[in-house]
């Protein structure tokens, strides 16, 4: 990973890079914040140039994680009672080769393991003691880094204290993690704390504007929505082709739903409507349950006059987003968004589409009608 490929972060690259050449580089560093933020992006260029001090031509290896030196390690779950992250390395690198700043929902999905825990495992560290017990490959440095560290369980964390207080000789070990709040309070004050913030708008927008060509109105959404996480951002970006389809899908429910008051007939066309969007895939149907619950809240937005707040409004030949709007306030929105949340729950524990979203699409029905 080179430094000019992460997405902003400046002033916290040119302190790293200072701390290298100035040789100030503690032997334990934590580097705490979103995978978004650019956590493991930052760990690996950071590691690369350490390497570049010692031999510039192996350094490039870092950037296909195949450094001898270098060594990965990350939460997976037990099978046949291994739980070594070396039974799925060729996995993650593929994962991290294609999007560094992955998370560990991202991570999890790959694994197709959302019914187990993804952990870090004692017999992980006692491979961690045998690895760096050997002589560094290149003859210099040997570096550990640790993706989502947080996720070690007790035993593990235990074992790793004792090898972060005697380290082997020329060993730099780089923990990553979302929060500290699960992590050994003497793990953490044996370690140089460094916090990644989140990606400036600023930084945000110029870096869009180098990945992809996308109109201005356009980058200022994601850029919104983001909230300084390319990683949220890389997949507003991939997901731009929906938002036609889940637009006319938006518009054709609120239609049907208030002619329902008058003509309960109109029904039926809801019936259908969500056994058309049952027929997807899970992943897509929940990516519209997200697009519908920000779109009500950025009709809450308008209605109560914060405009300058609502990023993206519906455009749809003939659809009143003023009028719309005025339906959608305080006495109903939390009913609304807790409709949509227990149906991305049901849709996450398999249940039968069909019923989840011809539910969804009734019930919102009758809260949209409801008086403020």
């Amino acid at each position: 990973m080179n430094w000019e490929e992460i997405a902003g972060q400046e002033k916290l690259k040119s302190l790293l890079k200072d701390s290298i050449e100035n040789k100030r580089v503690g032997h334990a560093q934590l580097f705490v914040g979103t995978d978004g933020y650019g956590t493991l992006p930052l760990a690996l260029a950071f590691a690369k140039e350490v390497f570049k001090k010692e031999n510039e031509h192996a350094s490039s290896k870092v950037e296909h994680l195949n450094h001898l030196d270098l060594h990965l390690s990350f939460p997976v779950f037990k099978v046949n009672n291994s739980g070594l992250s070396s039974n799925y390395f060729d996995d993650f690198r593929d994962m991290i080769m294609a999007n560094p700043y992955s998370s560990a929902e991202d991570w999890s999905r790959i694994l197709e393991s959302e019914n187990k825990q993804l952990t870090i495992y004692a017999d992980e560290i006692d491979e961690l003691n045998h690895k760096f017990s050997l002589k560094s490959f290149e003859g210099g440095s040997k570096i550990l880094i640790i993706w989502q560290a947080d996720r070690m369980n007790d035993s593990a964390s235990n074992k790793f204290l004792k090898f972060l207080e005697e380290p082997p000789k020329d060993t730099l070990i780089i923990l990553i993690a979302d929060n500290t709040d699960d992590m050994l309070p003497t793990i953490l004050s044996r370690t140089q704390l460094v916090e990644i913030p989140r990606i400036s708008d600023e930084d945000m927008e110029i870096f869009i504007h180098k990945s992809r060509k996308i109109p201005s109105e356009k980058i200022a959404e994601i850029v919104f929505q983001a909230q300084g996480n390319w990683n949220a951002a890389q997949k507003l970006m991939a997901s731009e082709h929906s938002d036609a389809e889940f637009e006319e899908l938006f518009v054709r429910w609120v239609r049907e739903a208030f002619q329902v008051k008058k003509k309960p007939e109109f029904l039926k066309n809801i019936v259908f409507w969500g056994r058309n969007i049952s027929l997807w895939n899970r992943e897509k149907q929940k990516k519209f349950l997200d697009y519908c619950a920000e779109m009500f809240r950025l009709a809450l937005l308008q209605n109560y006059g914060n405009t300058d707040l609502v990023y993206k409004k519906i455009n749809s030949e003939g659809f009143k987003w003023d009028g719309f709007s005025k339906f959608i306030h305080g006495a109903n929105i939390e009913a609304i968004l807790e409709e949509i949340s227990n149906a991305d729950y049901h849709l996450e524990r398999n249940a039968n589409a069909k019923i989840v979203w011809t539910d969804l699409g009734i019930k919102l029905s009758r809260y949209i009608h409801k008086s403020p």
